[in-house]
């Protein structure tokens, strides 16, 4: 984090879930914002106002928020410590990769530069989270993948799982339960407007359209 900066761990969930709704869709609408923080609309005000004083957000009234510069610096910040926070429970502490997401939200806030850099060092330097999703480096770099959301792949075509975008719980866990996780292979048997259906791992599963949109994917040369 940067130094002159002191946020509060609420405030440090604010740049998070911006980056990931700026990441994903231009930029955070309010509502988009409170359902990723489950607050209400209302209370978000004030944290906006706050960040936006200490020059971490843009606000363009009725658009929504988009992170400065300074702002996208300490977010990848905050990903990293929770990145390294889920590999270090699932690698060591050997937790469930779909369980994880909560417990590293905490974890996070703990994690001074020092102890990140142990726990990167113990686990040889890992570029990946458990949901595949890329740990930023010390200096805010980013090992992406070039990859597209499931709902963007065609009937009878077969992917691999590069990662899975929301990480909470509920979403990790309905998937994981259909054998949809990092590496693996996904055939898509069927589209429609709302749903897919897929197989996985020989299991045929269906897929509502939020879940696919959630589901990064890379191009395979073959069928499962």
């Amino acid at each position: 984090m940067t130094a002159a900066i002191e946020l509060s761990n609420e405030a440090e969930e604010y740049i998070e879930a911006i980056y990931r709704l700026q990441r994903r869709r231009g930029i955070a609408k309010t509502k988009d914002l409170a359902r990723e923080l489950k607050v209400v609309p209302g209370s978000i005000t004030n944290t906006i106002a706050h960040l936006k004083r200490h020059g971490l957000v843009e606000h363009t009234p009725y658009k929504g928020v988009k992170l400065t510069l300074e702002g996208e610096k300490l977010a990848l910040n905050i990903l990293r410590r929770h990145r390294l926070a889920e590999r270090l429970l699932t690698d060591i502490l050997e937790a469930e990769w779909s369980e994880v997401h909560d417990a590293a939200c905490i974890l996070e806030h703990a994690l001074s530069d020092d102890v990140l850099e142990l726990i990167e060092r113990r686990l040889s330097y890992p570029k990946f989270c458990p949901h595949g999703n890329p740990i930023p480096s010390e200096k805010g770099e980013l090992n992406d993948v070039e990859c597209f959301p499931l709902t963007e792949a065609s009937s009878d075509q077969t992917c691999i799982i590069v990662g899975i975008i929301d990480e909470k719980r509920e979403m990790l866990v309905a998937l994981a339960e259909k054998g949809v996780k990092p590496q693996a292979l996904v055939h898509i048997i069927k589209k429609s407007g709302k749903s897919l259906i897929i197989c996985v791992d020989g299991k045929e599963s269906k897929l509502s359209k939020g879940e696919a949109e959630n589901i990064l994917v890379k191009k395979s040369g073959g069928r499962n």
